[in-house]
């Protein structure tokens, strides 16, 4: 039986807080903090602590404040953050993208991204001339069924005719389909706004008990390639355009490359936080060949991630899937100015392939909090600790970015043993 004493028992709120935040940043930029940071996404868990389902977190937002609040004061991370985003954005448009507990799901189901084919073969001449007249007046009727009927409008190029436009077209958007469209985009507008209100009061409820939110959720991006796919083409469309058109693809990522910086560069400056989070999801080994992926993805996400670099924002790149066979290429960015996520990917190779170029997050096999004895989970983190920490620049974190269905025993060993274990 350890006879280790957790130190942040001594600390106050306000101590914690600055300690905690410092921590993250400084592995973050690949230095050697006093201990390994635990960055820890509390997710469903929160609601399967409190007895309750995972709908109503969504349903009440001030008992999902409370309960991850709780849930962060007992495991004590580094960064925390609940369940993912909120529903009622996406009800009120008809999302057909997305799936919520409580809402399209059962209410102990988790939130669910349905992919679709919105973007057909056929429109990449439309997407290529007028990418955004083809987003509003085809791909957003497609998307959302509230949205339908923004096909009614004119096209967006007809703004450019100034007055006579405006005179001559005030009309259309009279007509009842647009104005039911607008409409339930005021009204989307209005529910995004208060769930941003409460979510600044969640970082301050977590804040008074000295832990802070996940500092990485400045604005998010994707890989050109995953853009044009998990929204637009669908994974089966994608694939097909690799070998059917793959000139219209890459022009077509040029162009979603170019405005994707441009949102994240001005999201960061109106938030204050020089972070952009990028999910990766076709890219993986066994996804497409190494041959593929040098034309159609890695460039691609490079020039992103430099050209976010080049603004002052760091990339916090989620490599979902292995990245075994791809690795390599990692060792080649900027040094410590990206910080890498992964999920399946052996983590050993990942320290020793591109642990000096960036900071490394992850490592916890969620199977095993999951399912594993206590005395497993701590000798696995010592484990990390020991190899993954040597050097700095890692945090510890699960593969899976959701701690659902995870005993709380077993989360507060893995919290605790990163403590005992993870001092430099």
């Amino acid at each position: 039986m350890t006879s280790w004493v957790n130190p942040d028992l001594a600390k106050s709120p306000e101590e914690l807080l600055v300690e905690r935040a410092a921590r993250m940043k400084t592995a973050y930029a690949m230095g050697v903090p006093d201990r390994v940071p635990i960055s820890m996404n509390i997710g469903y868990l929160s609601a399967e602590m409190g007895g309750v389902s995972h709908a109503d977190l969504y349903r009440d937002t001030a008992l999902q404040t409370r309960l991850l609040v709780e849930a962060a004061a007992r495991f004590g991370p580094d960064e925390c953050l609940g369940p993912w985003h909120d529903p009622r954005p996406s009800t009120i448009l008809g999302d057909r993208m997305t799936k919520w507990p409580g809402w399209s799901l059962p209410d102990e189901s988790s939130y669910q991204f349905d992919e679709h084919e919105f973007m057909k073969a056929e429109d990449y001449p439309a997407f290529l001339e007028d990418l955004s007249d083809f987003a509003i007046r085809t791909y957003l009727p497609r998307a959302f069924s509230e949205l339908e009927g923004l096909k009614y409008l004119p096209p967006l190029g007809m703004s450019l005719f100034g007055y006579y436009n405006i005179i001559l077209g005030l009309p259309a958007l009279g007509a009842p389909p647009i104005q039911h469209a607008l409409e339930a985009l005021g009204k989307a507008a209005a529910a995004q706004g208060a769930w941003i209100g409460e979510q600044v009061a969640q970082a301050q409820a977590l804040a008074a008990i000295g832990v802070p939110p996940v500092g990485w959720l400045g604005a998010m991006t994707e890989a050109p390639f995953d853009f044009m796919s998990d929204t637009l083409r669908g994974m089966r469309g994608i694939f097909l355009d690799l070998r059917q058109r793959p000139d219209q693809l890459l022009a077509a990522e040029q162009k979603v490359l170019r405005f994707q910086v441009d949102n994240a560069v001005a999201t960061c400056r109106m938030l204050g936080v020089p972070y952009t989070f990028i999910p990766l999801h076709r890219g993986s080994d066994g996804f497409m060949s190494i041959e593929q992926f040098e034309r159609f993805y890695w460039p691609q996400l490079l020039e992103m991630q430099l050209a976010l670099i080049d603004a002052g924002i760091t990339p916090v790149v989620y490599y979902e899937g292995v990245w075994d066979q791809r690795v390599e290429y990692l060792a080649k960015l900027p040094k410590g100015k990206t910080v890498g996520m992964f999920q399946n990917s052996n983590m050993q190779l990942v320290k020793d392939t591109a642990g000096q170029s960036m900071c490394i997050v992850g490592g916890m096999s969620n199977s095993l909090i999951r399912g594993g004895t206590v005395t497993q989970i701590r000798e696995k983190t010592q484990e990390l600790c020991e190899t993954l920490g040597k050097g700095g620049g890692y945090v510890m974190a699960t593969y899976v970015n959701e701690l659902e269905g995870c005993p709380p025993e077993n989360v507060q060993a893995w919290a605790d043993a990163t403590k005992e274990y993870g001092t430099y």
